[in-house]
């Protein structure tokens, strides 16, 4: 099987396809605020640190390991959620250069294409909204359509049943981020794409699996060329 024999393309949408310019560490710092961490203080750094190099993972997850119980990660995630809600209606919103063009000729080839989120889906719906993207792709998942997020292989095993793809040697998953590297190998996809557009370097993209290393999502077409 080659690399044109792709059937199904599941992209990560923040610094993926869509720009983040920081607004995923704007909003944290609110809602470590709303939890009585002060930015830029002793006790917010380490935590900042842990949300970069944790890109990409579900951000409930994310919230549970910093702050311990059930209830102050569940406020320190709706403040989360708020903050980038407030920078989306804001206009803080855009897509990769390339991106959209990107989508609509992977599905001119005849692939099928899943958006996938670590935000929630109010989140996910709201950015989509904002990019006028609803129908842009086959199918959009966040980590609650699915069971688990990144790094986990649900989401995109979830995209793989949903499309009744056939295997998942027809499967490439592309990010920017090392577990979006790590949800594609754990998942058996043939083509696990990093790109240079958001989080992670070349260098951690590879070393959690990437199979190839692209400049932007605005390449991969050319990737999986003709089918």
């Amino acid at each position: 099987m080659s690399i044109s024999d792709i059937r199904l393309v599941v992209l990560d949408m923040a610094g993926t396809t869509v720009a983040d310019d920081g607004l995923v560490e704007q909003a944290f710092n609110a809602a470590a605020l709303a939890l009585g961490v002060e930015p830029g203080s002793p006790e917010h750094e380490p935590m900042l640190a842990h949300v970069r190099a944790t890109m990409g993972e579900s951000k409930i997850s994310v919230f549970r390991h910093l702050f311990g119980d059930e209830e102050r990660a569940q406020r320190a995630n709706q403040a989360f959620e708020q903050a980038y809600h407030d920078l989306v209606e804001a206009g803080h919103c855009a897509p990769i250069p390339g991106a959209a063009e990107a989508i609509a000729e992977l599905r001119a080839q005849g692939r099928k294409v899943v958006l996938t989120t670590g935000f929630s889906r109010a989140t996910q719906d709201r950015i989509l909204a904002a990019l006028g993207w609803q129908q842009i792709a086959d199918l959009t998942l966040c980590p609650a359509d699915a069971g688990r997020g990144r790094p986990y292989p649900d989401l995109a095993l979830t995209a793989l049943l949903r499309t009744e793809t056939d295997s998942v040697r027809e499967v490439a998953v592309v990010g920017d981020t090392g577990y979006d590297m790590l949800t594609g190998t754990r998942a058996g996809a043939a083509v696990v794409a990093g790109v240079l557009t958001g989080a992670h370097g070349a260098e951690r993209l590879r070393a959690d699996g990437a199979t190839h290393v692209l400049a932007s999502i605005a390449e991969l077409p050319g990737l999986l060329g003709a089918r």
